[in-house]
């Protein structure tokens, strides 16, 4: 096994990329850095082909400036070996067994999109681990909109080979200020040129969007389990979300027991990117409130 402490100095373009194998056999590629003076992490989960390139500095950074983040990629995705799980349920186990190989008995989570769905689940499934919990452009389980997307986010989100315009289209709103933001956005993440991710390939795609679709099924009973996560809750998203719709969050913050809800306007699923220093500023402000209560 091999892992490594926290890393002071550094950010998400320079931080080295380390690796822990986990009981389940499984090594995960993560890059953690920053520092926490309570000793609890933030940890970071990925959106739907995302690696760990795919965050934005812009975001991540400014967080790591007043606590420790780790960003990790799952089983079988990017540079972590194993086979990509397609029930979010059995993603939520092995990041588990991530955060035990690593010896964290505490932590806080940002999850993202199919990130957002793993994070409900791992505050469902070990709530005494999960403190504080960050779900921006996801949604519930079985709830109305949430069985797969409308046919264009899927043909641009299913490409063999993706592309920048792809992404743009996905993640930001059709309009000239949301696509200038998003252009912004894909600058900042060529900015790491050494020691970057594997790519995401065609299985882990697959298997991921099985997960989006079983999470998805119609199953307004689903939406009970909102009401077991008793974690402090901040939810994230654009007003107009084309991938994951926007209602979702709604849902999520009246049915999580002690939910917020900041809904960035003139945007879409990747809000948080579009905003990084708004939604940057707003986590840190969540985390030290709720840490605190």
């Amino acid at each position: 096994m091999t892992s490594t402490a926290p890393t002071t100095g550094t950010t998400t373009t320079t931080v080295r990329t380390s690796r822990v194998t986990a009981a389940n056999g499984t090594s995960y590629a993560y890059r953690r850095f920053g520092s926490s003076a309570d000793g609890i992490p933030l940890v970071f989960l990925m959106h739907f082909r995302g690696n760990l390139d795919n965050w934005d500095p812009a975001l991540v950074d400014p967080i790591a400036a007043d606590r420790e983040v780790i960003l990790v990629d799952n089983a079988g995705v990017g540079g972590s070996t194993g086979t990509v799980p397609s029930t979010v349920a059995q993603m939520a186990v092995d990041l588990l067994a991530f955060t035990d190989a690593l010896g964290i008995r505490r932590f806080d989570v940002f999850g993202f999109s199919l990130g957002g769905f793993v994070a409900q689940d791992l505050a469902l499934l070990r709530p005494w681990a999960v403190r504080n919990l960050v779900l921006a452009g996801t949604g519930p389980a079985g709830a109305p909109t949430m069985h797969g997307w409308r046919e264009d986010i899927e043909r641009e989100s299913r490409q063999d080979i993706p592309s920048a315009e792809n992404l743009l289209y996905i993640f930001f709103a059709h309009t000239e200020t949301s696509r200038s933001l998003g252009i912004e956005f894909l600058r900042r993440l060529g900015g790491r040129t050494e020691d970057r991710d594997e790519p995401t390939t065609a299985a882990v795609r697959d298997a991921q969007y099985d997960a989006v679709l079983a999470w998805g099924v119609p199953d307004i009973s689903k939406l009970e389990r909102l009401t077991g996560i008793r974690q402090p809750t901040l939810v994230l998203q654009g007003d107009d979300d084309l991938m994951i719709r926007t209602p979702g969050s709604h849902t999520l913050a009246g049915l999580i027991p002690d939910a917020r809800l900041h809904v960035f306007p003139d945007a879409a699923h990747a809000s948080i990117f579009q905003y990084p220093a708004e939604a940057a500023a707003l986590v840190d402000q969540f985390l030290t409130t709720a840490s605190a209560a």
